[in-house]
């Protein structure tokens, strides 16, 4: 029996793109792109104040805690850092705040080379995305955050009985900090939304996730280790959802991997 190959990047039209067309393509999706985090930018900048103050609570509520005593503060060293860390906190929600837009634009953009019954997850794509974005950044300012703080706070306080040592922790340096965090967080949470797209693919099944899952909870140990500060507890806190996520995965894997294969 004769078998029809699937033209690159044709999806469900006759004809193909052409390379000139693909590049108009591209800066048309980048152009957009561009704009929507120009605004989300503009919007965060305006909102700095009210960010900074969410971004530092964890901050605040170790440092209550601690032995430092006396009231939480943060420090600029020269006049132009502080609007420097203001830039990079409107960066950071720029970013956040066009999220489902990039997303939007990015499916937009490979949705030509797709199958209609592959388009379909456009929505639930940029949905399903942002949401577990939001939620990984949420669940590490709400749980991962106090407990680095408490930890990396508690090496402060009297030495001995000739020195105390004081935390003296620059606004710049901060906002980097959790920004990393955040991202990371967020990046991490997004392991079923790549687990999907993968499984329709056909590039990976719920058997192969299965083999590799003794090594995959080993990895999520090292990148909970390379993200979070060095205290065994933020690690955990990391770990064992990434690991949690994992087996997730295998069930996503598993339901449309098995419902493309009996549509193929």
């Amino acid at each position: 029996m004769a078998t029809t190959q699937r033209p690159e990047l044709a999806g469900d039209n006759d004809r193909m793109m052409t390379f000139w067309e693909h590049l108009e393509e591209l800066r048309k999706r980048i152009i957009y792109m561009a704009v929507a985090f120009a605004l989300g930018g503009a919007a965060a900048w305006n909102l700095r104040e009210k960010i900074l103050v969410w971004l530092t609570a964890p901050f605040v509520t170790a440092w209550a805690t601690s032995k430092v005593g006396g009231q939480a503060s943060l420090h600029f060293p020269a006049p132009q850092a502080l609007f420097v860390a203001y830039v990079k906190l409107a960066v950071l929600g720029g970013f956040v705040l066009s999220l489902p837009i990039l997303l939007y634009q990015l499916w937009a953009f490979v949705s030509p080379g797709l199958y209609s019954r592959e388009k379909r997850f456009a929505i639930p794509f940029v949905v399903s995305s942002c949401g577990l974005f939001a939620l990984g950044a949420w669940f590490g300012w709400r749980f991962a955050f106090p407990a680095a703080f408490q930890y990396l706070l508690s090496f402060s306080g009297p030495v001995g009985s000739a020195i105390t040592i004081e935390p003296s922790v620059m606004i710049d340096e901060y906002i980097s900090f959790v920004s990393q965090m955040l991202l990371a967080f967020g990046a991490v949470f997004e392991l079923p939304v790549l687990v999907f797209f993968l499984s329709v693919a056909g590039i990976i099944t719920h058997h192969t996730l299965i083999r590799f899952a003794r090594v995959f909870i080993v990895v999520a140990f090292v990148i909970a280790a390379v993200i979070t500060p060095p205290d065994p507890l933020s690690q955990l806190i990391l770990a064992v959802p990434l690991c949690f996520l994992y087996f997730i995965s295998i069930g996503i894997a598993w339901l449309f991997g098995r419902k493309e294969a009996a549509s193929d």
